[in-house]
């Protein structure tokens, strides 16, 4: 196996360390992505060109989209039910006062 190859495989055991030691999703997803083109990289230096403009597709750009949409949806979400839960709570206030 070529330095380069081992340096590749390398970085993949380096970033999939990264990846799971991140907690928040919103930086997970980045770091992910990064990792995504560790393995990009990792498969063309293996003389897997095919496979690795899939990666590109899959790891470098879906799937870290996916994860910051579906993270930013449900923080909307969040954010609209706590605002609904003050407003209530203020009208129950109201009601005690008469």
């Amino acid at each position: 196996m070529t330095p380069i190859a081992l340096a590749a495989i390398a970085a993949l055991v380096v970033g999939a360390t990264a990846v799971v030691a991140v907690r928040e999703p919103l930086r997970q997803a980045m770091v992910a992505s990064i990792y995504g083109l560790f393995l990009i990289v990792a498969f063309t230096v293996l003389q897997a060109p095919d496979v690795s403009l899939s990666a590109i597709a899959a790891s470098a750009l879906a799937a870290p989209m996916l994860v910051v949409l579906t993270v930013a949806k449900i923080r909307a979400r969040d954010h609209h039910a706590e605002n609904h839960r003050t407003e209530n709570h203020r009208a129950g206030d109201h009601k005690e006062d008469q």
